[in-house]
């Protein structure tokens, strides 16, 4: 029986008012509402002795053995090779992403250089040959040059060198160049000066003095020897540097192709009548600090006076060069010679003349430099039989000195004093003051 409940019942049987008015068969009746409250509370207080159901549980899965931490040598290495060979395939068979490509990246180098001189001659009639010399009392526009290079893709090079004159503008060179032959063979096409000798590949740029040897506007005219055409070079596999050179070019302009067709407007009728040059550079180096570099060539082909009649020029090329790299110094020597032979078939009679030139460079401090140069030209066998020359009926001869003051390697001021003496006419003094400046990006000379 709960407290409760008990504590009910004898509330009852203990008031004495109660008690006296309840007959037995009340009582009785109460003795039996009071067992049964008495039943049904304890069945209702005590909890139950069962135990609740367990909740179903997934099956455990049964451990697995962890494999043996040794492992198989041979079996990782296997699998390292499959690996291996999987990337090596995985990587192949995807070509890596294309760089972006920006303008700068595609935009060619372009370099501008101008050169002025201001030139005083001792007679009105002065001799010189070369087209950017300086032609007159006064100052004088040699040349403003835009030079344009850049790799067109991994096959083929361009480079350009327009100039722009006092009158008018000239492509001087524009050309490609292979990039990728096998063999050690190159290709260049276009219009391009012909690597005959020393100077004839250079520009005004490159020079020691302010206008070319007499010899090459002599021989080849004004402009150097150049024409529309294709070369081939191959440097060979010898021990030492030979790189053998074949080209074939137009042989028309009178500035460009002098003593072949010239001016003529005489047409191409066979392969033949192409100018053919050949040339072989051959480069050693002495010692680290001397260099020699040697030279021969030819240039074959047609000339003014018809199509049986050839002009061969044959020359030999020498440069010496004195740079100190076993110790700090700025001091550069050089020793530059070439010789122009000619001999050219005319109707009934054959014109041989040699022309030339030798030049010394002194660098003797980092911003000063010296040069002597003397040319040399001698008549035509036949004296008054030259159809270019008709006046050159003696030898000639002419002595150059110049000094030059560089303030950086982008600009330069020289001073050159000269004096020529034709053998068929009075000496000539002459004096220039030029000015070169340079500004851009310029590939790097060749040796």
């Amino acid at each position: 029986m709960s407290p409760a409940v008990a504590q009910a019942a004898a509330s009852s049987f203990h008031d004495p008012n109660t008690e006296r008015h309840v007959s037995a068969r009340s009582r009785i009746r109460a003795w039996a509402a009071i067992a049964i409250l008495a039943v049904t509370s304890t069945a209702v207080a005590q909890p139950s002795t069962e135990p609740p159901p367990e909740p179903e549980s997934e099956p455990v899965p049964e451990p697995v053995p962890d494999p043996d931490p040794a492992g198989d040598p041979a079996l990782d290495a296997e699998l390292a090779a499959a690996l291996a060979a999987d990337a090596a395939a995985e990587a192949k068979a995807q070509p890596p992403p294309a760089a972006p490509v920006s303008g700068s990246v595609m935009n060619p180098d372009i370099s501008f250089i101008v050169d002025v001189a201001a030139a005083w001659f001792g007679e009105d009639e002065h001799l010189q040959t070369g087209g950017h010399d300086p032609s007159k009392n006064g100052f004088n526009l040699q040349q403003v040059e835009m030079a344009i290079g850049k790799s067109v893709d991994p096959y083929f090079r361009f480079d350009a060198n327009i100039v722009f004159g006092a009158f008018g503008v000239e492509v001087e060179e524009a050309y490609a160049t292979t990039l990728a032959l096998p063999r050690s063979l190159q290709v260049r096409a276009g219009q391009f000066l012909t690597r005959f000798g020393r100077i004839n590949p250079t520009h005004l740029h490159a020079w020691d003095f302010v206008d070319q040897p007499f010899a090459i506007g002599r021989v080849f005219g004004a402009e150097g020897n150049r024409g529309a055409g294709v070369e081939l070079s191959w440097l060979t596999p010898l021990p030492w540097y030979a790189e053998l050179v074949v080209s074939a070019t137009d042989p028309v302009g009178e500035g460009t192709a002098r003593s072949f067709f010239g001016p003529t407007e005489l047409p191409l009728e066979t392969p033949l009548d192409v100018q053919t040059t050949v040339a072989l550079k051959q480069f050693a180096e002495l010692s680290p600090d001397w260099s020699l570099l040697g030279g021969l060539s030819l240039a074959t082909g047609p000339n003014a006076t018809g199509h049986d009649n050839r002009t061969d020029v044959w020359g030999a090329d020498l440069f010496v060069k004195f740079r100190p790299i076993t110790e700090a110094s700025t001091t550069v020597v050089s020793l530059q010679a070439e010789v122009l032979h000619r001999r050219r078939q005319v109707p009934h009679d054959l014109l041989v003349d040699t022309s030339g030139y030798a030049q010394v460079f002194w660098r003797f401090a980092a911003r000063w430099g010296t040069a002597a140069r003397w040319d040399f030209g001698t008549a035509a066998d036949d004296g008054g039989a030259d159809y270019l020359d008709p006046e050159w009926t003696e030898a000639r001869h002419r002595a150059s000195a110049s000094v030059t003051f560089y303030p950086t390697e982008f600009s330069r001021l020289r001073a050159q004093g000269s004096y020529d003496m034709p053998g068929w006419r009075d000496g000539i003094w002459a004096a220039f003051l030029a000015l070169e400046v340079s500004v851009g990006a310029h590939a790097a000379h060749k040796f």
